[in-house]
Protein backbone atom coordinates (compact mmCIF):
# COMPACT_ATOMS: atom_id res chain seq x y z
CA UNK A 1 0.00 0.00 0.00
CA UNK A 2 1.34 3.42 -0.84
CA UNK A 3 0.28 6.85 0.09
CA UNK A 4 1.59 9.15 -2.18
CA UNK A 5 2.81 11.94 -1.33
CA UNK A 6 2.89 13.42 -1.24
CA UNK A 7 -6.10 11.74 0.23
CA UNK A 8 -14.95 9.75 0.94
CA UNK A 9 -18.15 9.20 0.68
CA UNK A 10 -19.90 12.44 1.35
CA UNK A 11 -19.03 13.14 4.95
CA UNK A 12 -18.93 16.75 6.07
CA UNK A 13 -17.44 18.50 9.06
CA UNK A 14 -20.00 21.00 10.25
CA UNK A 15 -18.31 24.18 11.33
CA UNK A 16 -17.19 24.38 14.91
CA UNK A 17 -19.04 21.27 15.91
CA UNK A 18 -17.39 19.08 13.28
CA UNK A 19 -19.94 16.29 13.49
CA UNK A 20 -19.50 13.60 10.87
CA UNK A 21 -22.40 11.71 9.42
CA UNK A 22 -22.05 8.15 8.20
CA UNK A 23 -22.53 7.97 4.43
CA UNK A 24 -24.63 5.27 2.88
CA UNK A 25 -22.66 2.40 1.40
CA UNK A 26 -23.78 3.19 -2.14
CA UNK A 27 -22.01 6.57 -1.89
CA UNK A 28 -18.62 5.06 -1.09
CA UNK A 29 -17.48 5.89 -4.62
CA UNK A 30 -17.98 9.63 -4.15
CA UNK A 31 -14.57 10.29 -2.63
CA UNK A 32 -12.50 8.18 -5.04
CA UNK A 33 -14.30 9.64 -8.05
CA UNK A 34 -13.82 13.20 -6.85
CA UNK A 35 -10.15 12.62 -6.08
CA UNK A 36 -9.42 10.82 -9.34
CA UNK A 37 -11.34 13.47 -11.27
CA UNK A 38 -9.41 16.27 -9.58
CA UNK A 39 -6.14 14.53 -10.37
CA UNK A 40 -7.12 14.04 -14.00
CA UNK A 41 -7.90 17.74 -14.29
CA UNK A 42 -4.71 18.84 -12.58
CA UNK A 43 -2.26 16.54 -14.38
CA UNK A 44 -2.55 17.89 -17.95
CA UNK A 45 -2.52 21.51 -16.77
CA UNK A 46 0.58 20.90 -14.66
CA UNK A 47 2.26 19.03 -17.51
CA UNK A 48 1.66 21.79 -20.06
CA UNK A 49 2.67 24.58 -17.70
CA UNK A 50 5.70 22.56 -16.64
CA UNK A 51 6.84 22.47 -20.27
CA UNK A 52 6.40 26.26 -20.44
CA UNK A 53 8.51 26.70 -17.29
CA UNK A 54 11.20 24.45 -18.79
CA UNK A 55 11.25 26.46 -22.01
CA UNK A 56 11.46 29.80 -20.20
CA UNK A 57 14.25 28.69 -17.88
CA UNK A 58 16.38 27.19 -20.65
CA UNK A 59 15.90 30.09 -23.07
CA UNK A 60 16.45 32.87 -20.53
CA UNK A 61 18.80 31.39 -17.94
CA UNK A 62 20.52 28.55 -19.81
CA UNK A 63 20.73 24.79 -19.63
CA UNK A 64 22.90 24.77 -16.45
CA UNK A 65 20.17 26.69 -14.60
CA UNK A 66 17.57 24.18 -15.77
CA UNK A 67 19.79 21.26 -14.73
CA UNK A 68 20.14 22.72 -11.23
CA UNK A 69 16.40 23.37 -11.07
CA UNK A 70 15.50 19.75 -11.87
CA UNK A 71 18.21 18.46 -9.54
CA UNK A 72 17.01 20.46 -6.55
CA UNK A 73 13.30 19.92 -7.18
CA UNK A 74 13.99 16.18 -7.05
CA UNK A 75 15.42 16.44 -3.53
CA UNK A 76 11.95 16.23 -1.96
CA UNK A 77 11.42 12.78 -3.49
CA UNK A 78 14.53 11.58 -1.64
CA UNK A 79 13.10 12.57 1.74
CA UNK A 80 9.96 10.44 2.21
CA UNK A 81 10.99 9.63 5.77
CA UNK A 82 10.58 13.17 7.17
CA UNK A 83 6.83 12.55 7.58
CA UNK A 84 7.75 9.68 9.95
CA UNK A 85 4.65 7.83 8.78
CA UNK A 86 2.50 10.06 10.98
CA UNK A 87 -0.03 10.63 8.20
CA UNK A 88 -1.53 7.24 9.06
CA UNK A 89 -2.23 8.28 12.65
CA UNK A 90 -3.92 11.53 11.61
CA UNK A 91 -6.08 9.95 8.92
CA UNK A 92 -7.19 7.07 11.16
CA UNK A 93 -8.01 9.38 14.07
CA UNK A 94 -9.99 11.91 12.03
CA UNK A 95 -11.84 9.47 9.80
CA UNK A 96 -12.74 7.18 12.70
CA UNK A 97 -14.33 9.93 14.77
CA UNK A 98 -17.99 10.97 14.83
CA UNK A 99 -17.03 14.54 15.75
CA UNK A 100 -13.31 15.18 15.10
CA UNK A 101 -13.59 18.85 16.07
CA UNK A 102 -14.37 17.93 19.69
CA UNK A 103 -12.90 14.44 19.90
CA UNK A 104 -10.35 14.11 22.71
CA UNK A 105 -8.49 11.30 20.94
CA UNK A 106 -8.20 13.35 17.74
CA UNK A 107 -6.83 16.29 19.70
CA UNK A 108 -4.23 14.15 21.44
CA UNK A 109 -3.11 12.57 18.20
CA UNK A 110 -2.76 16.00 16.59
CA UNK A 111 -0.70 17.21 19.55
CA UNK A 112 1.75 14.33 19.27
CA UNK A 113 1.96 14.56 15.48
CA UNK A 114 2.67 18.30 15.57
CA UNK A 115 5.41 17.76 18.13
CA UNK A 116 7.10 14.98 16.18
CA UNK A 117 6.82 16.77 12.84
CA UNK A 118 8.34 19.89 14.37
CA UNK A 119 11.30 17.85 15.59
CA UNK A 120 11.69 16.15 12.21
CA UNK A 121 11.53 19.49 10.37
CA UNK A 122 14.05 21.09 12.71
CA UNK A 123 16.54 18.26 12.28
CA UNK A 124 16.15 18.40 8.50
CA UNK A 125 16.76 22.15 8.41
CA UNK A 126 19.79 21.82 10.70
CA UNK A 127 21.19 19.07 8.46
CA UNK A 128 20.85 21.35 5.42
CA UNK A 129 22.64 24.19 7.18
CA UNK A 130 25.35 21.79 8.33
CA UNK A 131 25.92 20.59 4.77
CA UNK A 132 26.29 24.21 3.70
CA UNK A 133 28.71 25.03 6.50
CA UNK A 134 30.83 21.95 5.81
CA UNK A 135 30.81 22.55 2.09
CA UNK A 136 29.37 19.11 1.35
CA UNK A 137 26.53 20.04 -1.01
CA UNK A 138 28.69 19.77 -4.19
CA UNK A 139 29.95 16.34 -3.16
CA UNK A 140 26.43 15.19 -2.39
CA UNK A 141 24.66 16.53 -5.49
CA UNK A 142 27.45 16.42 -8.05
CA UNK A 143 28.19 18.52 -11.09
CA UNK A 144 24.61 19.58 -11.71
CA UNK A 145 24.94 22.03 -8.82
CA UNK A 146 26.33 25.49 -9.57
CA UNK A 147 29.62 25.89 -7.75
CA UNK A 148 28.95 29.45 -6.61
CA UNK A 149 25.28 29.79 -5.73
CA UNK A 150 24.21 26.14 -5.75
CA UNK A 151 24.98 25.22 -2.11
CA UNK A 152 23.11 28.22 -0.71
CA UNK A 153 20.13 27.58 -3.00
CA UNK A 154 20.07 23.89 -2.04
CA UNK A 155 20.04 24.87 1.63
CA UNK A 156 17.20 27.32 1.06
CA UNK A 157 15.18 24.66 -0.79
CA UNK A 158 15.56 22.13 2.01
CA UNK A 159 14.74 24.71 4.70
CA UNK A 160 11.57 25.70 2.81
CA UNK A 161 10.68 22.02 2.51
CA UNK A 162 11.31 21.54 6.24
CA UNK A 163 8.94 24.41 7.05
CA UNK A 164 6.21 22.69 5.04
CA UNK A 165 6.59 19.37 6.90
CA UNK A 166 4.48 20.25 9.99
CA UNK A 167 1.94 21.90 7.70
CA UNK A 168 1.39 18.61 5.88
CA UNK A 169 -0.99 17.81 8.71
CA UNK A 170 -3.65 19.83 6.90
CA UNK A 171 -3.65 17.54 3.89
CA UNK A 172 -3.96 14.49 6.15
CA UNK A 173 -6.92 15.97 7.98
CA UNK A 174 -8.63 16.67 4.65
CA UNK A 175 -8.13 13.03 3.70
CA UNK A 176 -9.73 11.93 6.94
CA UNK A 177 -12.66 14.26 6.28
CA UNK A 178 -13.12 12.71 2.82
CA UNK A 179 -12.09 15.97 1.16
CA UNK A 180 -8.94 14.79 -0.60
CA UNK A 181 -10.12 16.42 -3.83
CA UNK A 182 -9.76 19.80 -2.13
CA UNK A 183 -6.14 19.05 -1.26
CA UNK A 184 -5.42 17.85 -4.81
CA UNK A 185 -6.96 20.99 -6.30
CA UNK A 186 -4.98 23.27 -4.00
CA UNK A 187 -1.68 21.44 -4.58
CA UNK A 188 -2.36 21.60 -8.31
CA UNK A 189 -1.67 25.32 -8.13
CA UNK A 190 2.05 24.74 -7.56
CA UNK A 191 3.14 24.78 -11.20
CA UNK A 192 1.04 27.87 -12.04
CA UNK A 193 2.64 29.67 -9.08
CA UNK A 194 6.14 28.70 -10.22
CA UNK A 195 5.35 29.88 -13.73
CA UNK A 196 4.01 33.17 -12.38
CA UNK A 197 7.18 33.69 -10.32
CA UNK A 198 9.41 33.01 -13.34
CA UNK A 199 7.38 35.39 -15.51
CA UNK A 200 7.64 38.14 -12.89
CA UNK A 201 11.41 37.69 -12.69
CA UNK A 202 11.64 37.94 -16.47
CA UNK A 203 9.35 41.00 -16.50
CA UNK A 204 11.53 42.71 -13.90
CA UNK A 205 14.72 41.46 -15.59
CA UNK A 206 15.93 39.70 -12.44
CA UNK A 207 18.81 37.17 -12.72
CA UNK A 208 16.78 34.46 -10.96
CA UNK A 209 17.93 31.39 -12.88
CA UNK A 210 19.78 29.92 -9.92
CA UNK A 211 16.82 30.17 -7.54
CA UNK A 212 13.97 28.83 -9.68
CA UNK A 213 13.92 25.67 -7.56
CA UNK A 214 13.23 27.84 -4.51
CA UNK A 215 10.04 29.03 -6.21
CA UNK A 216 8.78 25.43 -6.32
CA UNK A 217 9.44 24.86 -2.62
CA UNK A 218 8.01 28.24 -1.66
CA UNK A 219 4.85 27.41 -3.63
CA UNK A 220 4.59 24.07 -1.83
CA UNK A 221 4.94 25.84 1.53
CA UNK A 222 2.28 28.40 0.63
CA UNK A 223 -0.18 25.76 -0.57
CA UNK A 224 0.46 23.67 2.55
CA UNK A 225 -0.55 26.71 4.60
CA UNK A 226 -3.74 26.99 2.57
CA UNK A 227 -4.60 23.31 3.05
CA UNK A 228 -3.94 23.55 6.78
CA UNK A 229 -6.15 26.64 7.12
CA UNK A 230 -8.97 24.90 5.23
CA UNK A 231 -8.58 21.79 7.37
CA UNK A 232 -8.39 23.78 10.61
CA UNK A 233 -11.60 25.59 9.76
CA UNK A 234 -13.32 22.30 8.98
CA UNK A 235 -12.52 20.84 12.41
CA UNK A 236 -12.43 24.09 14.39
CA UNK A 237 -11.16 24.35 17.12
CA UNK A 238 -9.22 21.05 17.16
CA UNK A 239 -6.14 22.19 15.21
CA UNK A 240 -5.82 25.51 17.03
CA UNK A 241 -6.12 23.83 20.43
CA UNK A 242 -3.63 21.10 19.44
CA UNK A 243 -1.14 23.69 18.19
CA UNK A 244 -1.39 25.64 21.45
CA UNK A 245 -0.99 22.49 23.55
CA UNK A 246 1.85 21.05 21.44
CA UNK A 247 4.30 23.52 23.02
CA UNK A 248 3.25 22.61 26.55
CA UNK A 249 4.93 19.27 27.05
CA UNK A 250 4.46 19.02 30.79
CA UNK A 251 0.79 19.90 31.01
CA UNK A 252 -0.71 18.29 27.90
CA UNK A 253 -0.24 14.67 26.94
CA UNK A 254 -0.32 13.43 23.40
CA UNK A 255 -1.87 10.30 21.96
CA UNK A 256 -0.63 6.99 20.62
CA UNK A 257 0.67 7.35 17.07
CA UNK A 258 3.70 5.13 16.61
CA UNK A 259 1.69 1.89 16.41
CA UNK A 260 0.60 2.94 12.91
CA UNK A 261 3.36 5.46 12.12
CA UNK A 262 6.34 3.12 12.05
CA UNK A 263 4.87 0.53 9.67
CA UNK A 264 3.68 3.40 7.49
CA UNK A 265 7.19 4.82 7.53
CA UNK A 266 8.63 1.47 6.47
CA UNK A 267 6.30 1.45 3.47
CA UNK A 268 7.07 5.05 2.56
CA UNK A 269 10.76 4.20 2.35
CA UNK A 270 10.60 0.66 0.93
CA UNK A 271 8.06 1.21 -1.86
CA UNK A 272 10.02 3.97 -3.62
CA UNK A 273 13.18 1.88 -3.27
CA UNK A 274 11.45 -1.10 -4.85
CA UNK A 275 9.96 0.91 -7.71
CA UNK A 276 12.68 3.47 -8.36
CA UNK A 277 15.66 1.12 -8.65
CA UNK A 278 14.61 0.11 -12.17
CA UNK A 279 16.59 2.88 -13.84
CA UNK A 280 19.67 2.02 -11.81
CA UNK A 281 19.38 -1.62 -12.84
CA UNK A 282 19.02 -0.68 -16.50
CA UNK A 283 21.91 1.76 -16.23
CA UNK A 284 24.17 -1.06 -15.04
CA UNK A 285 22.78 -3.91 -17.12
CA UNK A 286 21.75 -2.31 -20.43
CA UNK A 287 22.64 0.53 -22.76
CA UNK A 288 21.36 4.07 -23.02
CA UNK A 289 18.80 3.08 -25.64
CA UNK A 290 17.14 0.55 -23.36
CA UNK A 291 17.08 3.02 -20.48
CA UNK A 292 15.53 5.64 -22.74
CA UNK A 293 12.86 3.15 -23.87
CA UNK A 294 11.96 2.36 -20.26
CA UNK A 295 11.88 6.04 -19.24
CA UNK A 296 9.62 7.01 -22.13
CA UNK A 297 7.19 4.17 -21.39
CA UNK A 298 7.17 5.07 -17.71
CA UNK A 299 6.40 8.68 -18.59
CA UNK A 300 3.29 7.52 -20.45
CA UNK A 301 1.93 5.13 -17.83
CA UNK A 302 2.85 6.81 -14.52
CA UNK A 303 -0.03 9.35 -14.84
CA UNK A 304 -2.41 6.38 -14.61
CA UNK A 305 -0.77 5.47 -11.31
CA UNK A 306 -1.21 9.06 -10.12
CA UNK A 307 -4.93 8.99 -10.89
CA UNK A 308 -5.39 5.57 -9.30
CA UNK A 309 -3.51 6.56 -6.14
CA UNK A 310 -5.56 9.75 -5.81
CA UNK A 311 -8.77 7.74 -5.93
CA UNK A 312 -7.34 4.93 -3.82
CA UNK A 313 -6.21 7.04 -0.90
CA UNK A 314 -9.73 8.45 -0.69
CA UNK A 315 -10.83 4.97 0.41
CA UNK A 316 -8.73 5.18 3.59
CA UNK A 317 -11.37 7.12 5.56
CA UNK A 318 -14.16 4.97 4.09
CA UNK A 319 -12.73 1.77 5.55
CA UNK A 320 -11.43 3.46 8.71
CA UNK A 321 -14.91 4.82 9.43
CA UNK A 322 -16.52 1.44 8.74
CA UNK A 323 -13.96 -0.22 11.00
CA UNK A 324 -14.68 2.24 13.82
CA UNK A 325 -18.42 1.65 13.39
CA UNK A 326 -17.94 -2.13 13.46
CA UNK A 327 -19.42 -2.56 9.99
CA UNK A 328 -16.50 -3.43 7.69
CA UNK A 329 -17.49 -4.50 4.20
CA UNK A 330 -15.48 -6.33 1.59
CA UNK A 331 -13.01 -4.26 -0.47
CA UNK A 332 -12.86 -6.91 -3.20
CA UNK A 333 -15.61 -5.42 -5.42
CA UNK A 334 -13.87 -2.05 -5.31
CA UNK A 335 -10.53 -3.70 -6.07
CA UNK A 336 -12.02 -5.31 -9.17
CA UNK A 337 -13.59 -2.01 -10.24
CA UNK A 338 -10.31 -0.14 -9.72
CA UNK A 339 -8.54 -2.79 -11.78
CA UNK A 340 -11.08 -2.51 -14.60
CA UNK A 341 -10.70 1.29 -14.72
CA UNK A 342 -6.91 1.02 -14.80
CA UNK A 343 -7.14 -1.64 -17.54
CA UNK A 344 -9.25 0.69 -19.70
CA UNK A 345 -6.83 3.57 -19.22
CA UNK A 346 -3.82 1.34 -19.83
CA UNK A 347 -5.37 -0.05 -23.01
CA UNK A 348 -5.92 3.49 -24.30
CA UNK A 349 -2.35 4.51 -23.52
CA UNK A 350 -0.96 1.28 -24.95
CA UNK A 351 -2.80 1.73 -28.25
CA UNK A 352 -1.64 5.32 -28.46
CA UNK A 353 1.95 4.54 -27.41
CA UNK A 354 3.43 4.43 -30.95
CA UNK A 355 2.05 7.89 -31.71
CA UNK A 356 3.02 9.24 -28.29
CA UNK A 357 6.55 7.89 -28.67
CA UNK A 358 6.82 9.52 -32.10
CA UNK A 359 5.64 12.86 -30.76
CA UNK A 360 7.78 12.76 -27.62
CA UNK A 361 11.06 11.58 -29.17
CA UNK A 362 10.75 12.66 -32.78
CA UNK A 363 11.07 9.05 -33.83
CA UNK A 364 14.34 8.56 -31.95
CA UNK A 365 12.83 6.09 -29.46
CA UNK A 366 10.43 3.28 -30.25
CA UNK A 367 8.59 1.25 -27.63
CA UNK A 368 8.54 -2.52 -27.85
CA UNK A 369 5.35 -4.46 -27.19
CA UNK A 370 6.81 -6.23 -24.11
CA UNK A 371 7.54 -3.04 -22.18
CA UNK A 372 4.12 -1.55 -23.05
CA UNK A 373 2.28 -4.72 -21.97
CA UNK A 374 4.36 -5.02 -18.80
CA UNK A 375 3.60 -1.44 -17.77
CA UNK A 376 -0.11 -1.94 -18.51
CA UNK A 377 -0.23 -5.03 -16.27
CA UNK A 378 1.68 -3.19 -13.54
CA UNK A 379 -0.83 -0.32 -13.59
CA UNK A 380 -3.73 -2.77 -13.25
CA UNK A 381 -2.09 -4.48 -10.29
CA UNK A 382 -1.33 -1.16 -8.64
CA UNK A 383 -5.00 -0.26 -9.00
CA UNK A 384 -6.24 -3.57 -7.59
CA UNK A 385 -3.98 -3.33 -4.56
CA UNK A 386 -5.28 0.06 -3.40
CA UNK A 387 -8.71 -0.92 -2.04
CA UNK A 388 -7.16 -4.03 -0.45
CA UNK A 389 -4.41 -1.95 1.14
CA UNK A 390 -6.79 0.77 2.32
CA UNK A 391 -8.87 -1.90 4.06
CA UNK A 392 -5.78 -2.87 6.09
CA UNK A 393 -4.90 0.52 7.56
CA UNK A 394 -5.27 -0.24 11.26
CA UNK A 395 -2.10 -1.01 13.23
CA UNK A 396 -2.06 -4.81 12.58
CA UNK A 397 -2.90 -4.28 8.91
CA UNK A 398 -0.15 -1.71 8.39
CA UNK A 399 2.39 -3.95 10.14
CA UNK A 400 1.40 -6.82 7.87
CA UNK A 401 1.75 -4.69 4.75
CA UNK A 402 5.12 -3.34 5.92
CA UNK A 403 6.41 -6.89 6.41
CA UNK A 404 5.26 -7.95 2.95
CA UNK A 405 6.88 -4.93 1.30
CA UNK A 406 10.17 -5.48 3.12
CA UNK A 407 10.18 -9.06 1.80
CA UNK A 408 9.21 -7.81 -1.66
CA UNK A 409 12.11 -5.36 -1.94
CA UNK A 410 14.99 -7.82 -2.47
CA UNK A 411 12.81 -10.10 -4.62
CA UNK A 412 11.82 -7.19 -6.84
CA UNK A 413 15.37 -5.90 -7.26
CA UNK A 414 16.77 -9.39 -7.83
CA UNK A 415 14.19 -10.26 -10.48
CA UNK A 416 14.68 -6.90 -12.18
CA UNK A 417 18.43 -7.47 -12.38
CA UNK A 418 18.03 -11.00 -13.74
CA UNK A 419 15.24 -10.27 -16.23
CA UNK A 420 16.89 -7.21 -17.74
CA UNK A 421 19.22 -9.51 -19.66
CA UNK A 422 16.61 -11.46 -21.65
CA UNK A 423 13.80 -8.88 -21.61
CA UNK A 424 15.58 -5.54 -21.88
CA UNK A 425 13.49 -2.54 -20.85
CA UNK A 426 10.58 -4.80 -19.89
CA UNK A 427 12.73 -6.77 -17.40
CA UNK A 428 12.51 -4.45 -14.38
CA UNK A 429 8.81 -3.87 -15.04
CA UNK A 430 8.14 -7.61 -15.03
CA UNK A 431 10.10 -7.81 -11.77
CA UNK A 432 7.80 -5.16 -10.30
CA UNK A 433 4.75 -6.99 -11.66
CA UNK A 434 5.75 -10.17 -9.86
CA UNK A 435 6.56 -8.30 -6.64
CA UNK A 436 3.30 -6.32 -6.55
CA UNK A 437 1.18 -9.33 -7.58
CA UNK A 438 2.58 -11.66 -4.92
CA UNK A 439 3.48 -9.42 -1.98
CA UNK A 440 0.80 -6.75 -2.26
CA UNK A 441 -2.23 -7.96 -4.21
CA UNK A 442 -2.22 -11.64 -3.29
CA UNK A 443 -0.83 -11.15 0.22
CA UNK A 444 -3.35 -8.42 1.03
CA UNK A 445 -6.20 -10.44 -0.45
CA UNK A 446 -5.33 -13.37 1.82
CA UNK A 447 -5.34 -11.11 4.86
CA UNK A 448 -8.59 -9.44 3.81
CA UNK A 449 -10.32 -12.79 3.38
CA UNK A 450 -9.11 -13.90 6.81
CA UNK A 451 -10.64 -10.82 8.38
CA UNK A 452 -13.88 -11.18 6.51
CA UNK A 453 -14.09 -14.85 7.50
CA UNK A 454 -13.44 -13.93 11.14
CA UNK A 455 -16.22 -11.32 10.90
CA UNK A 456 -18.58 -13.85 9.38
CA UNK A 457 -18.58 -12.22 5.92
CA UNK A 458 -17.46 -13.56 2.57
CA UNK A 459 -15.26 -11.85 0.01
Amino acid sequence: MTTGAPARPSVEATGAVGAVADPPVQRAWTGPLRSAGARMLVLPVSAVLGIVVTRLVIENYGTPAYAQYTLLVGLAALLPFVDLGLAAAVMNAVSGSDAPARDEQVRRVLVTVLRLLAVSATLLALAAVALLGLGLWPALLGGGLDGDTGPAVATACVVLFALSVPLSIGQRILVGLRRNHVSIAVQGLQTPLVLAAVLLCLWWDLPAGAVVACFAYAATLLLSVVCTLVAARSVRPAVGVALWQAFRLRTHRGGQVMDVAWPMLVQMVAVPLAMQTDRLVLSHRAGDGVLAEYSLAAQMFIPIWAVVSAGGIALWPVFARARAAGTPGSPVPMALAFGACAAALSLAVGLASPLLAQLASGGEISLGVPVVVAFAVLMVLQAVKYPLGMYLTDAPGLRYQALMIVIMLPVNVGLSWYLTGPLGAAGPVVGSVVGVAVFEVLANLVQVRRRLAAAGAGA
